[in-house]
């Protein structure tokens, strides 16, 4: 059977789960997924055909994969819910609509939880792959994008959290058991995230494992130094240990102070990096020989440190008062160091069983606030949902400045962390909004849609009112007092106001008052353009057929054009009146007078002189339509007098060779020709123009000519779509008085964008 490689990264064989040395804790998630009848059966009866064949890219088992995922859920008192939502996460690979299916059979939010948490471990393996290849892995600023993605995934979904992390301990886990390495990217990412994140999240129970697993492989020789060191006399110590816990258990209760004695796992990372951090020798680790009291109450704590430190005797400088000043993840304890009677150094951890709890399984009692009520857990309280995932968002944007404390070179000499240019908050019913530092309400208003930021006219902060330009801090909450119709403000855009921090808000800000004002040009082009259809008595034409006419693909863009005054309506003019037609001539006119001839309209009025003869008719041929100074000849026709053309002109050359006779020399009237409008003659001349087909094409070119001061009276355009994108071919009707002229402005012409050549026909 073809195997597949899933979404999660993990590993193979189910490993057996030990059990919680703290009482049983509530359930993590019973208030996060809704109780369904054998949710946790119908679960996996749901996944078994999907995942009973199917293997990760670790080689585990996957549905073996998920039952130990869910055996370690239950351990940190994970609901049945949490457990059931264990395999549905593994079902979204093998199916084509995973968030419908699921969503139908379980709910919305088992349905949401499989997703965000697929999408989540796509991230991280993007991340370690980049970490991979640029092989910064000791770097913090590597794992920046990383830990800032994590941050907004656990913020959305708390349950990821449990998901993640109890998924990355199987997988740590199933390569231990199978002596099979770890990929290297995984156990850095499980070192130096993941249990850093159990540790801020005050899981302590997964965080010494999983680091001893991490370490185990990306330091397998030190690693395996040390755990010989720890085996060589371990009969010895542990002996020693036994015999100490009951004479200071049996010492404890008969000086009244009622307490509990236990030994304490030994975790070899924690060692390594206490024998790094101090210079210290093996024996010198003080971890080694440790023992945990657990008092009644506080009160108790007090008193069996009093009696430890009366009855051995205390090392200097290796005490700490946690309860006093718990940690910021909520971990209180006593911590204090002694030497026996034998000058052994023993490691005593005094707390009560609530602190104990707390410091194994940390934020998961805030899930469970419905069991909790306004009371809380170990003083924290969590009487809705909304103060759970408070709770946590605390604990995360701590862990955040953790990570971030000494950070780069540059982030010291700046003495700022990887994350001080972010701030977490939070929406009314507690979503996490990421934005930039200095960010305000506005800011925050329009993160979360463009009319929201639109609209804004006041903000809260924690249930106060603030004024707009107040910066927001991490972890509050933000209400958006809004208007049901308006517009921003253009003091927003003003940096020394400080209303926006985002370049996001200030670029939609920003588009807002651009559409603004391009409504108004359009609506000022349309009014020109309406007008000057009425003047023409062109009010039936339709809009868009005007605009594509003249090369543009709506009306709208037209009326941009015109608005901006960047297209005359001189040009529109000259295409909706077609030049006259010519009248027609009496055949006995052949001999009539140039004057005459100027008074019935002929284009050359005068300016083409017949050599040898008075007074003869001509006329500029259309089908090349020649202008000063082009070399002309005349061709004597029938009943329309001499026609001139360009001696280069295909059709002259054409008539000549079937009547040779009937050529005549022809001059231009110095008198009359190349004078100008002003005076004189204008000629019209065609242009053809080749080019890449685009929006405002016509009228750029028609800006040469306007700018140039030739005056155009007739455009035809074409386009056709190929395979460089679309060409368009246009013909410009132009009126010039020297033909030299006219290649002056097509070499204009020829440098707008787009243009492949422009030329005289």
């Amino acid at each position: 059977m073809k195997t597949h490689a899933v979404t999660l990264d993990t590993a193979g064989a189910p490993a057996a789960v030990p059990a919680s040395e703290s009482a049983s804790i509530v359930k993590a998630t019973a208030a996060a997924l809704p109780d369904q009848p054998d949710a946790l059966a119908r679960a996996r009866a749901f996944a078994e055909p999907l995942l009973a064949f199917e293997t990760l890219e670790s080689g585990e088992n996957t549905l073996a994969h998920a039952d130990a995922v869910a055996a370690i859920l239950k351990s940190i008192g994970g609901s049945e819910a949490m457990q059931a939502a264990t395999y549905l996460v593994y079902c979204c690979q093998h199916l084509a609509r995973p968030q419908e299916v699921i969503a139908k059979a379980f709910g919305a939010s088992y349905a949401a939880l499989a997703m965000e948490t697929t999408k989540l471990v796509n991230l991280q393996r993007q991340a370690r792959g980049a970490d991979a290849r640029t092989a910064l892995h000791d770097d913090p600023d590597a794992q920046t994008e990383n830990v800032r993605k994590m941050l907004l995934a656990f913020s959305r979904d708390l349950r990821v959290v449990m998901l993640r992390m109890a998924s990355r301990l199987q997988t740590l886990r199933h390569c231990a058991a199978t002596k099979t390495p770890a990929d290297p990217g995984l156990a850095h990412e499980s070192l130096h995230v993941f249990a850093p994140l159990a540790n801020r999240l005050g899981i302590w129970q997964i965080k010494w494992e999983m680091e001893d697993l991490a370490f185990r492989f990306l330091e397998p020789l030190t690693y395996q130094q040390t755990a010989r060191l720890l085996d060589e006399k371990r009969a010895e110590r542990e002996a020693f240990m036994e015999a100490l816990r009951l004479q200071l258990e049996r010492e404890l209760n008969r000086n009244g102070i009622a307490a509990l004695v236990q030994g304490r796992p030994k975790h070899i990372y924690s060692i390594v990096k206490k024998m790094r951090g101090k210079s210290l020798d093996f024996e010198q680790v003080f971890d080694v020989r440790a023992l945990r009291v657990i008092a009644a109450d506080v009160n108790g704590c007090y008193a069996a440190l009093g009696f430890v430190h009366s009855r051995f005797s205390p090392i200097i400088g290796e005490f700490d008062d946690y309860i006093a000043k718990p940690k910021v993840n909520g971990y209180q304890s006593l911590h204090t160091v002694v030497r026996d009677d034998a000058g052994r150094a023993v490691e005593i951890q005094i707390r009560t069983q609530a602190m104990h709890d707390h410091a194994e399984h940390g934020v998961a009692a805030h899930w469970a606030y419905k069991e909790a009520g306004t009371k809380g857990y170990v003083g924290v309280s969590a009487s809705s949902e909304y103060d759970a995932k408070i709770a946590v968002l605390r604990q995360l944007l701590a862990w955040e400045r953790d990570l971030s404390g000494p950070a780069s070179q540059r982030a010291r000499e700046s003495k700022q962390g990887l994350f001080e240019d972010r701030i977490y908050v939070l929406t009314p019913d507690a979503a996490i909004v990421e934005l930039p530092q200095g960010a305000t309400a506005v800011d925050f208003a329009y993160s979360v849609h463009t009319s929201l930021g639109h609209r804004c006219r006041g903000a809260r902060l924690d249930g106060a009112m603030v004024p707009l330009n107040t910066p927001l801090q991490n972890g509050q909450t933000v209400e958006v007092i809004t208007v049901k119709e308006g517009g921003p403000s253009r003091d927003w855009l003003n940096p020394e106001l400080g209303f926006l921090a985002s370049h996001r808000a200030r670029s939609k800000v920003r588009a807002w008052f651009n559409a603004l004002e391009m409504a108004q040009t359009v609506a000022k082009g349309r009014e020109a353009v309406e007008k000057l259809l009425q003047r023409e008595g062109k009010t039936a034409m339709k809009l868009d057929d005007l605009a594509a006419q003249l090369g543009f693909k709506a009306a709208d863009d037209l009326f941009e054009v015109v608005g901006k005054d960047e297209l005359s309506l001189r040009t529109i003019e000259n295409m909706l009146r077609p030049p006259e037609p010519a009248p027609a001539q009496d055949p006995d006119a052949f001999t009539k007078k140039a004057r005459q001839s100027e008074r019935a309209g002929q284009a050359g009025k005068g300016s083409v002189l017949v050599v040898g003869i008075d007074s003869l008719l001509t006329q500029l041929a259309k089908c090349c339509k020649p202008a000063p100074p082009d070399a002309i000849v005349g061709f004597v026709t029938k009943g329309k007098g001499v026609s001139i053309h360009r001696s280069d002109c295909s059709n002259f050359r054409n008539m000549a060779s079937g009547s040779p006779d009937r050529v005549i020399d022809v001059a231009w009237n110095a008198s009359k020709a190349g004078n100008g409008p002003a005076g004189g003659v204008v000629y019209p001349v065609d242009v053809s123009v080749e080019a890449a087909d685009r929006q405002g094409l016509l009228r750029d070119i028609s800006e040469v000519f306007t700018r140039e001061k030739m005056n155009v009276i007739g455009v035809q355009t074409q386009s056709v779509k190929d395979n460089r994108g679309g060409t368009a071919w246009m013909t410009f009707t132009v009126e010039v008085t020297q033909s030299s002229r006219l290649a002056q402005v097509l070499g204009l012409v020829a440098e707008v964008a787009g243009v492949r050549s422009a030329r005289r026909r």
